[in-house]
Parts: structure tokens; C-alpha cells; sequence
């Protein structure tokens, strides 16, 4: 059987092009080689595409020495629409090399400009098959505040929140204060659309709510002041295969003495959270949060993959906190996790997104 060969896409202009680095390590070293031909593709943190080696010890997790794509003079044309899918090269030479023909892109980026639906509408552009997300979804989930709207007229329960633009907070910093004293205590504030808890901060106070609007501010002119939701915190995988959409066995993130999921503890482990997968819920439990999972896929015209994270409250109601269109795929990230106990392998999850692009 010929080989589809799979463009895998990662690094990237956002904060999080690390994450995406890692991730790439993780996936380049999963990946069925018998099925699948690999061309890594970097976007530097610059945008420019270059053709990085094919090597997963390159992009390892480091809290020490995070991975990044370096610009080694190399830059990737892309085939164009109504010709052949070839993918070129030219090397830092100025000579042009050609890679084959490709069948799909694999992107694996996180944040702004990879995971906003704006390198969906590029691929589409180009009639570049691609797996994961697609425009609609990408962007409606980069965006937390009309992710919450969108779930809200599916008649999905979210947490009640603010959102606040830097000219607002500018012009009138005393309504916004008095906007997020009525959501009540604890409140968190989140950049609208940042991912891997990048720029959010837990206000446990209202003079704390200042500090946490600049470091907001920071990653994004349009933030979320949200109203703290006390309750289990619930992750569930979502995964769009040939016969429909299905979701994992939920996952559990138990904090023991950190005040949220912050970024450190997403990727880097540490003191004071834990990643238990599957979660102890019952039979009943794991039912409804699977299927709160799937409605909230389905409400944001869902494809490919996702992570829904929720909350489980005291009396049993579930309060969607978020999806994730890209969720990371790093040894400890939870997306895989849930996968592998529902009896998915990590290599064999990584085939079913790319066979789903494929059959786009």
C-alpha cells in the first residue's frame, strides 16, 4: 500500500509556540511510519515557514530549555489551487527542491494565527486538505467570549462573565470594577483568546483585579472576568472518526495546593495538581459529562477533535468551561490521556485525525 504523506505543522507566532514545538516532538515520534511519510513543517516565531528535521529528541518538553523553531534559510511554497499538491522547498542555497506530493497537514499549533481558524482558511484557500478543526470552530473556540454565546443558545451552562475591552477599561475603569463586583468572589480573568492559561490569573479579591486585568490586557485587547466556579474540575475528549463522533472516558485535574490549572502545571507537571485519567465518576456521571462533551462539540459546528473541560458541581450540574481545538498532545496532556485508557493508543489517535482530514 502507497503511503499518504502528512505535512505535520507546528511552532507558530503565539505565545504558545513552544507547547506546539513540544507537542510536535511528541506527535513526530508517535506517528505510524508504516502508513504515513512525514515532512515537519515550522513556522517561526516570525511566520516564516522552513522545513525542520525530521527528529522528535529536537523538540523535547524542558522547563529548562523550552524548543522552538529556529529560521535555518530554508522557506516552504505551498502547492496552489487547481495544480498539483507538490510541496517545494528552497533551500538556504536559493536552489528549490521538491518534497512530493501531499496528501494532508497535520497542524498542530496552539493560539493565535494556527488555532483561530485562520491557518484553516489558508489550507482551505488552497484546497490543501488538513485535519482538526476548521474555520468556524476554530475561531468561535479561540474566541472564549462568543464560545460562551455560542453554548449559551445551545442551552449549555457556562459560568457567568464580563467581557471588557482595553478601551473600555481605559475610559471606565470604576464600571468595570463594579461590573466584576456583582459577578462575585473568587473570579478569574482571561485573556479572550489565549490558550494553555496563558494571561490568566485568579482574583481572590477585588484589589487584586487591576494587576490581573494588565497581565490579561497583556496577551489581548478583550478579556473575561468570570465568576469562579466551585466544583470538580472535568475534562473529556471528543473525537470526530468515520462513524461519527464519539466521546473518551473523562479525565479529572485535582488541585492540591495550586489555585488553578495555571500553565506550569498543564505542561510541566510539578507539585500540587494532579492529571487523573480516567476519573472517578459513576456510570451516570461519566454518561452526562460524555454527552455535555458531544453537545458542546456539535454547538460550535465541531470537527476533527476537541477537549471540552467542564465543571462538576456539588449538585450534580455541569457548567462547560471551555473547548479546545487543538488540544496539547505533550506525555502528560491530557487529551491523549483520555484516549489511552478509553483503549486508543497514542499513535493509533494520531492516524485517526489524519484519516479524518483525509477524508475531507
Amino acid at each position: 500500500m502507497d503511503k499518504q504523506r502528512v505535512v505535520v505543522l507546528f511552532g507558530g507566532r503565539s505565545s504558545e509556540h513552544s507547547i506546539s514545538s513540544a507537542t510536535a516532538g511528541g506527535v513526530l515520534g508517535a506517528i505510524d511510519r508504516d502508513r504515513y511519510d512525514v515532512i515537519p513543517v515550522g513556522i517561526t516565531r516570525e511566520g516564516a515557514f522552513v522545513l525542520e528535521d525530521d527528529d522528535p529528541a529536537k523538540f523535547p518538553l524542558d522547563a529548562a530549555h523550552l524548543p522552538e523553531v529556529v529560521d535555518n534559510g530554508t522557506r516552504v511554497l505551498w502547492p496552489e489551487p487547481g495544480g498539483d499538491r507538490t510541496l517545494r522547498v528552497v533551500q538556504a542555497d536559493g536552489t528549490v527542491d521538491g518534497l512530493g506530493e501531499i496528501d494532508v497537514v497535520l497542524p498542530i499549533l496552539h493560539g493565535p494565527h494556527g488555532e483561530d481558524g485562520t491557518i484553516q482558511g489558508y489550507f482551505d484557500t488552497l484546497e490543501v486538505p488538513y485535519a482538526g478543526g476548521g474555520v468556524l470552530d476554530s475561531a468561535l473556540c479561540m474566541d472564549k467570549h462568543f464560545m460562551k454565546v455560542a453554548l449559551q443558545a445551545a442551552g449549555i451552562s457556562v459560568a457567568p462573565w464580563r467581557t471588557v475591552r482595553a478601551r473600555e477599561w481605559a475610559s471606565q475603569p470604576d464600571a468595570v470594577r463594579a461590573a466584576a463586583a456583582e459577578l462575585g468572589s473568587p473570579l478569574f480573568v482571561k485573556p479572550a483568546r489565549a490558550g494553555s492559561s496563558v494571561g490568566v490569573s485568579k482574583v481572590e479579591a477585588l484589589d487584586e483585579l487591576d494587576a490581573a486585568l494588565a497581565v490579561a490586557f497583556a496577551e489581548d485587547d478583550k478579556v473575561l472576568i468570570e465568576t469562579g466556579v466551585v466544583g470538580r474540575e472535568i475534562e473529556v475528549a471528543i473525537l470526530e472518526g468515520a462513524e461519527g463522533v464519539r466521546a473518551s472516558l473523562p479525565g479529572e485535574i485535582v488541585l492540591t495546593s495550586r489555585g488553578f490549572y495555571d500553565f506550569e502545571g498543564k505542561y510541566f507537571g510539578g507539585d500540587g495538581v494532579d492529571v487523573v485519567c480516567p476519573a472517578e465518576l459513576d456510570d451516570a456521571q461519566v454518561a452526562a459529562v460524555q454527552d455535555a462533551g458531544i453537545r458542546a462539540f456539535d454547538a460550535v459546528d465541531g470537527r476533527g477533535l476537541a477537549r471540552v473541560d467542564m465543571f462538576l458541581t456539588a449538585s450534580g450540574e455541569l457548567v462547560v468551561n471551555e473547548l479546545n481545538t487543538m488540544p496539547g498532545f505533550t506525555p502528560i496532556s491530557m487529551f491523549p490521556k483520555c484516549w489511552v485508557v478509553s483503549g486508543l493508543s497514542y499513535g493509533d489517535l494520531i492516524s485517526e485525525l489524519i484519516e479524518a482530514g483525509l477524508r475531507r
